[in-house]
């Protein structure tokens, strides 16, 4: 197995502008998402999830050049947050329509979460693919999404994102 290998690793000189929010605005909703460096120079993805107009979901997402990932059999991120649900989310390539997902519940302390690659699940618009889970060949794309079915405040404050 390869040594860890750093996908963002957040900082005060962090480009905030590499990550993308995608709220539920998209398909009509009004949740409001946003990230921002924090003055310890952490990532924080933070907002507010409205189910009205049929929203429910707020999304932060970094875009990578598609590189190999065979060396590595699962992702790190050291967090902590608001003891909500989230999900941790990774594409292989540009073109793929579906993502890996991978639940996880954040705690108010810092931890470290390990995700391995195969119980990553692929799912297109909340529904379930009949195919198999995460091969942990390429990635070009990783997220964090909130979307528990009910309107909420959330804050998850990340530090890094590595492969294992």
């Amino acid at each position: 197995m390869a040594e860890a290998k750093s996908i963002y690793n957040f900082s005060k000189s962090s480009k905030i502008e590499e990550w993308q929010i995608v709220n539920d605005e998209v398909m009509g909703g009004m949740s409001m998402g946003l990230i921002q460096i924090n003055s310890e120079g952490n990532g924080v993805f933070n907002g507010h999830v409205s189910l009205d107009n049929n929203g429910g979901f707020c999304l932060v997402r970094h875009d990578l050049e598609p590189i190999k990932v065979e060396d590595y059999s699962s992702f790190e991120i050291r967090m902590k947050g608001d003891g909500k649900k989230y999900q941790f989310r990774c594409k292989s390539s540009d073109h793929q329509r579906h993502s890996y997902i991978y639940s996880f519940s954040s705690g108010k302390d810092w931890k470290i979460i390990t995700i391995p690659f195969h119980k990553m699940e692929p799912y297109f618009r909340g529904d379930s693919l009949k195919m198999p889970n995460y091969q942990g060949d390429f990635l070009s794309q990783v997220a964090i999404l909130i979307g528990n079915n009910k309107e909420e405040d959330f804050k998850l404050e990340i530090d890094y994102i590595n492969l294992k």
